[in-house]
C-alpha cells in the first residue's frame, strides 16, 4: 500500500513537470509562465505603480500590498491551462497577460489583458507575449474571438495589439470612468479566422 502511493505521488509530479513544461513560453528576454509561490515579493515591487493603475481596470490593487499578491498567486496557482501567466525576467515576475472567457451569448469570446513592470516599458516585451498569448488561447479554449479594451491615452497598449494583428474595431465613448474622469475605451479584437490567415 506504501510504494503504491509513493509511485502515485511520484507520477503527480511527473505529470505536473510536464505539463508546466508545456505551458512555458520563452521570450527573448524571459518567459511566460504559471505563478507560483514565491512570486509574491516580485509582484509587490513591480505591479505598485500609479502609472500601471491608471491603464487597468480598478479591481487591479492600488497600492498593491502583500496580501494582495499572496491572494493573486494563491488564486493563479494552476499547471492545467492556466488562464493567467506571469512575465518573468530574470527570475522575477515583472508582469502578467491573461484572458477571461466570457459567458451567456459571449460565451465564445475572451478578453485579453496584459500589464508590465515599468522598468521593462519599450522593450517590445508585450508585443512579443501577446502573439503567443494569443495562439495558446486559439488552440486550447473554444474561442472565436479575443478582446481588449484599452483606456484613452494608453498608446504603448495600443500598438501593442495592432501589432500583433489585432483589429481596432469601436470607440466606446466615455464608457469608462477611472481617476474620477469619463474616458473613451478602445476596442480591439481578431477573429479565430483572421489569426489563421496570420499564422499560416
Amino acid at each position: 500500500m506504501e510504494s503504491y502511493v509513493v509511485s502515485d505521488v511520484i507520477t503527480y509530479l511527473l505529470l505536473l513537470t510536464l505539463t508546466t513544461t508545456l505551458i512555458t513560453f520563452p521570450l527573448s528576454v524571459g518567459q511566460l509562465r504559471p505563478w507560483r509561490d514565491g512570486d509574491e515579493d516580485s509582484l509587490v515591487y513591480h505591479a505598485s505603480n500609479r502609472r500601471i493603475w491608471n491603464n487597468v481596470r480598478d479591481f487591479f490593487p492600488y497600492p498593491y500590498t502583500p496580501r494582495d499578491a499572496h491572494a493573486w498567486v494563491r488564486s493563479n496557482k494552476s499547471y492545467h491551462q492556466p488562464n493567467n501567466l506571469a512575465v518573468e525576467i530574470d527570475g522575477q515576475a515583472v508582469g502578467n497577460i491573461g484572458f477571461t472567457v466570457k459567458d451567456d451569448i459571449y460565451r465564445y469570446n475572451a478578453e485579453v489583458g496584459y500589464w508590465l513592470s515599468e522598468s521593462y516599458w519599450g522593450r517590445g516585451i508585450m508585443t512579443e507575449a501577446l502573439p503567443i498569448m494569443t495562439n495558446y488561447i486559439f488552440q486550447n479554449f473554444q474561442v472565436n474571438r479575443i478582446f481588449a479594451c484599452v483606456l484613452e491615452g494608453n498608446v504603448g497598449s495600443m500598438r501593442v495589439l495592432e501589432s500583433a494583428g489585432y483589429q481596432h474595431e469601436a470607440i466606446h465613448r466615455k464608457a469608462a470612468v477611472k481617476n474620477n474622469q469619463y474616458l473613451d475605451e478602445h476596442i480591439f479584437s481578431m477573429l479565430r479566422t483572421e489569426h489563421k490567415e496570420l499564422t499560416r
